[in-house]
């Protein structure tokens, strides 16, 4: 069914989203590389696990800050010039990397590469919002989400065998390259469809099919935006279900080298299963709410019931610390990871669903500062609790990431009991 309404409709939609996939995992490529190389810097940096949690939370403080920043410069600037500067930001900072001596100078480096990434998913769902209808935006956004997993499947591969031929200072230059290129594509490519010469006209007319009738108004303020609930239900779905995600990532590979003695030779087979099997969550889960829609579910119905099945699958990731077999444990992972992924696509997806596309950034940053605030500060009781506890203080992260999505869910149902598009902001 895919094939065949792009064989009618056109092509180029497809051709867009593969650059915000590519962005994507280039994005996650560049962020894993310190999951992976955690214990390796610890041992020869010398930082603490407290140490440790600070440079995640410099990450995380910059990331929430360029949310708000980003959404607003994508927003006025447009998608074509304002992914070119975070992708921009982001190149030079990960090449900084390569001169951090101390867990201080990392956690600088890290501060820049946070403002620059921060860009991405606003950018990313704003350009889904531009070139898809509404009905197949979920799908679309599960595809280029799906270059969250691939960057972090390729950092699994790639990271060790540069580290271990090489050295680590390497892995943050090759990074700066695929960011340079990616940079060049986008700036000689993309345009609005509107503007761009090679849609065709049924591709078009396809695209603006269900646009937002008040995408003419005055402009819309933050501040009309944050009086909305529509705007916190997105915001709170994201800050109970965001800093789980972080955790996985950069905790995930100290938690099976804790808990399990996996090291960096051994760390790319388990990482290849949890994020390909997380892959497939983002992607499937986002087809499935579009194919509801398809079959004239609604939108709040189809929306909702997926979010339902993502929740229930993270349910059993509570069970990790206590478990001595560990491809059980990646098992649970691999699960919980998948229904994050098939979470988030359909997250972001609300906020194109409801709001028109002039603010659609703002919106995807509002909640992604809020949500990173949430986890900057849950990172610090993280690296606390591990450096008091050792393994057992991974109890409460995991038990507390098993139900964050029951609870977000409920959230969103008692702030929109309806999800519909604003007709008034």
């Amino acid at each position: 069914m895919v094939f065949q309404q792009k064989n009618k409709t056109g092509y180029l939609r497809w051709m867009i989203l593969s650059m915000l996939l590519f962005a994507t995992t280039i994005n996650y490529l560049d962020r894993f590389i310190l999951g992976i190389l955690a214990p390796t810097l610890e041992k020869e940096i010398g930082w603490t696990e407290v140490q440790y949690s600070y440079i995640i939370m410099a990450f995380q403080i910059a990331y929430g800050l360029g949310n708000i920043i980003m959404g607003y410069v994508i927003d006025r600037l447009g998608t074509r010039i304002g992914y070119a500067i975070t992708i921009a930001i982001w190149s030079i900072a990960s090449l900084s990397h390569v001169l951090a001596r101390s867990w201080v100078h990392f956690a600088i480096s890290r501060f820049g590469l946070g403002i620059g990434e921060a860009g991405n998913f606003p950018a990313a769902i704003k350009t889904v919002a531009e070139w898809f209808p509404k009905k197949e935006r979920a799908f679309a956004t599960g595809i280029f989400n799906s270059g969250s997993q691939i960057g972090i499947i390729l950092a699994s591969i790639i990271i060790p065998i540069i580290v271990i031929k090489f050295n680590w200072r390497y892995a943050f230059f090759v990074t700066f390259i695929f960011s340079l290129a990616w940079l060049i594509l986008w700036l000689l490519f993309y345009e609005r469809p509107e503007k761009n010469k090679r849609i065709k006209k049924t591709e078009l007319d396809y695209i603006l099919s269900d646009s937002h009738d008040i995408e003419n108004e005055k402009k819309i303020s933050w501040i009309s935006l944050l009086k909305l609930k529509q705007t916190w239900a997105i915001a709170l779905a994201k800050l109970f279900s965001d800093p789980v995600w972080w955790f996985y990532l950069f905790w995930g590979a100290k938690f099976l080298n804790t808990k399990f003695g996996v090291d960096l030779h051994e760390i790319a087979l388990p990482l290849i299963v949890i994020y390909a099997v997380a892959d497939i969550g983002g992607i499937s889960f986002g087809w499935l709410s579009s194919y509801l829609i398809k079959k004239n579910w609604g939108i709040n119905k189809a929306r909702k019931f997926t979010l339902l099945i993502c929740a229930i699958l993270v349910l059993p990731v509570s069970f990790l610390p206590y478990l001595d077999s560990m491809w059980v444990a990646i098992s649970l992972l691999a699960l919980a990871a998948a229904g994050h992924c098939g979470w988030a696509a359909n997250v972001f997806t609300l906020a194109s669903d409801i709001f028109p596309k002039k603010v659609v950034g703002s919106v995807v940053g509002i909640g992604a500062t809020i949500s990173t605030t949430g986890a900057a500060i849950a990172s610090i009781g993280i690296g606390y609790a591990l450096n008091e506890s050792g393994l057992d203080g991974y109890k409460i992260p995991f038990l507390v990431a098993s139900v964050g999505y029951i609870f977000a869910l409920i959230i969103l149902q008692i702030l929109v009991p309806r999800l519909k598009p604003l007709t008034k902001i």
